[in-house]
């Protein structure tokens, strides 16, 4: 089984901006609402994917991706997302020995900028940035399926 062991955090500052050493705009939709597993099609670039995710909130989530056409992708953005496409920019920051993914999203959704890690165990250490704010790993809101659902810019608290 591929699994995915990941911790996300909320960023603060733009401290980040000058080390990303790569970026790439992301539109993602989500083929079912409630159920198992979040099951998405993802635009990234000049390729696409069908991602199929355990629906479970915590660091450590069975996780399948599928390259698919792009025309496919397209496709299934347009005609069979249950709710509006996410979309962010993703940039790459190198630190102390691990890569960072920061989703910046956009639309609804922005100002909203989270920071992800992945790890190779659960009880993996890894330093953290100055920039890096408070852990939302646990909070199913900060979830992009979530976001896709209620967008950071409807909630209220």
């Amino acid at each position: 089984m591929a699994t995915e062991i990941e911790h996300k955090f909320l960023v603060v500052g733009d401290e980040w901006r000058d080390a990303a050493h790569a970026r790439q705009d992301f539109e993602q939709g989500y083929l079912c609402g409630d159920g198992p597993a979040s099951v998405r099609v993802r635009i990234e670039g000049s390729r696409a994917n069908i991602n199929v995710k355990a629906a479970v909130v915590g660091s450590v989530r069975a996780e399948y991706e599928y390259p698919v056409p792009l025309e496919d992708a397209r496709e299934m953005l347009a005609t069979l997302c249950v709710a509006p496409p996410v979309i962010k920019t993703r940039h790459w920051v190198a630190y102390a020995g691990h890569t960072w993914e920061i989703d910046e999203f956009a639309g609804e959704n922005a100002p909203l900028i989270i920071a992800e890690i992945e790890v190779d165990s659960v009880d993996e250490t890894f330093e953290r940035p100055a920039w890096l704010g408070e852990e939302v790993t646990h909070d199913r809101r900060y979830y992009n399926h979530a976001l896709a659902f209620s967008p950071y810019a409807r909630w209220t608290s």
